[in-house]
């Protein structure tokens, strides 16, 4: 007779999704968006993406080895480290720079903790963060996209509004179709708006992502620059400072990590406000005009309070 009772441990539901193919499915809906930087800034482009995915996959794998792990590397978290942290670089940065970043994001941001699962910041962005600090003068260094009339876009629009007087965007020469297309300057992977969105559309369908930290994050940043508007933000353009920056990158692809946000919807929202919230503040009265990164990079160290202030709910229990 045939024995129909099996008993096993939990989870007893099951789901046709692994960490192998979130990683995956993040890295393919990323690809366009680093189409459009390759063909916007040039071959130098594919050539950072190239070094980070590398330098990020041989550090991960090296590191493995010699601590005697289980080889991980094809499960695509390294890839997509080494993906991100080379869309937040500007298309000039020198290629050993890029390797130094990628390893430093590995090995110091996500191995030194224990690898994945236990890494309190995002690797790429700490990565990034890295390389800001210790080489400040290649990091800000940016090039106007191909086709671009005006050379004033060699600097990003962020830099511009920091050091001038702007009371529209028309002064630099661009509008809101360049920022939403990628008509700009800025970091190679954060330019093209239309194809980042239409990425998190394909994580969001597929449930990979959840919309609770994107929209608290960039409607937290929309309203205070509208509300704190100064001089530089005469019509309380909150359009212009959402799509100008890394923000719509960090909001839907390095905000929503698995393992450096909370696990409720309360805590998510919460962890998104506090990221648009810093990120102005930056911006505003800060010395960088961008703060995404270091807005995010803050907001995960918050991420055990929130986890313990707002933990989900037992099964079977009521409270």
């Amino acid at each position: 007779m045939e024995n129909r009772l099996i008993s096993s441990t939990s989870p007893h539901i099951h789901k046709d999704i692994s960490i192998k193919r979130i990683m995956w499915l993040v890295f393919f809906s990323l690809v366009p968006a680093g189409i459009a930087g390759i063909f916007l800034f040039g071959s130098n482009t594919l050539w950072i993406i190239l070094v980070s995915i590398i330098s990020a996959v041989i550090t991960e794998l090296l590191i493995q080895c010699l601590r005697h792990q289980k080889i991980s590397i094809t499960d695509g978290s390294a890839v997509l480290t080494g993906l991100l942290l080379a869309y937040t670089l500007p298309p000039t940065l020198p290629l050993w720079m890029v390797a130094l970043g990628s390893f430093f994001a590995i090995a110091i941001c996500k191995q030194a903790f224990g690898g994945l699962g236990c890494n309190i910041f995002n690797p790429a962005l700490g990565g990034r963060a890295f390389l800001l600090l210790s080489f400040p003068k290649y990091m800000v260094r940016f090039i106007a996209p191909f086709g671009s009339a005006d050379s004033v876009t060699s600097a990003t629009p962020l830099v511009l509004l920091k050091e001038g007087n702007l009371q529209s965007i028309s002064q630099i020469g661009l509008s809101y179709m360049d920022l939403f297309l990628g008509r700009r300057s800025g970091s190679l992977g954060e330019v093209c708006i239309a194809l980042l969105l239409l990425g998190a559309l394909f994580l969001l369908i597929l449930r990979v992502i959840s919309w609770h930290v994107p929209l608290s994050f960039i409607l937290t940043l929309g309203i205070t620059s509208w509300l704190w508007s100064g001089k530089n933000f005469a019509c309380g353009d909150w359009l212009f400072a959402i799509l100008s920056g890394g923000v719509i990158l960090g909001a839907f692809f390095m905000a929503t990590d698995y393992v450096s946000s909370p696990l409720t919807r309360k805590a998510q929202l919460i962890f998104g406000f506090g990221c648009g919230l810093i990120t102005f503040v930056i911006r505003k009265w800060g010395g960088y005009p961008e703060g995404v990164c270091f807005s995010i990079l803050i907001m995960n160290a918050t991420v055990p309070l929130l986890d313990r202030f707002f933990p989900p709910r037992v099964y079977g229990y009521k409270k």
